[in-house]
């Protein structure tokens, strides 16, 4: 179950990983609907280069990190990392999803944007989901 578990994070999160490369290298589909906007429809981040690389190489990250703890690739960790770097990559996860209280999140205000409708269909739910089924994964050992 977590091998499968598993195969299925590593795949959302190397496609995720793949759209920030493509934003950070001057991609333009799905960039506008993805930054979170104010009540005037303005875009609260402006995401540089290094900003779209730093989130991609997390994601992939996140997504090597999930096949070692199913033991699809057999590498040693650090014990510290071993034992919880998948609960804080779950709390990211879900904190995500809770949001910020302002912009992102299931809790925003702000509500009223094309980035807030999209958040609350699909991001939000998004990062809930992978929080919980690492936190399945971490419960499994």
């Amino acid at each position: 179950m977590n091998v499968i578990i598993g195969t299925l994070l590593f795949t959302v999160l190397t496609s995720l990983s793949g759209l920030h490369f493509y934003w950070g290298l001057g991609g333009k589909w799905g960039k506008d609907t993805t930054i979170p906007t104010n009540a005037k429809n303005q875009k609260v981040l402006h995401p540089k280069l290094l900003d779209c690389f730093a989130v991609g190489l997390g994601l992939l990250a996140a997504g090597v990190f999930i096949l070692i703890k199913v033991g699809l690739i057999n590498f040693e960790l650090w014990d510290w990392v071993s034992n919880y770097g998948l609960w804080l990559t779950a709390a990211v996860f879900v904190l995500r999803a809770v949001g910020e209280f302002k912009y992102v999140g299931f809790f925003k205000k702000i509500k009223h944007s094309t980035f807030a409708a999209r958040d609350t269909k699909y991001y939000s739910p998004l990062c809930l989901a992978l929080g919980v089924l690492m936190i399945i994964i971490a419960l499994n050992k």
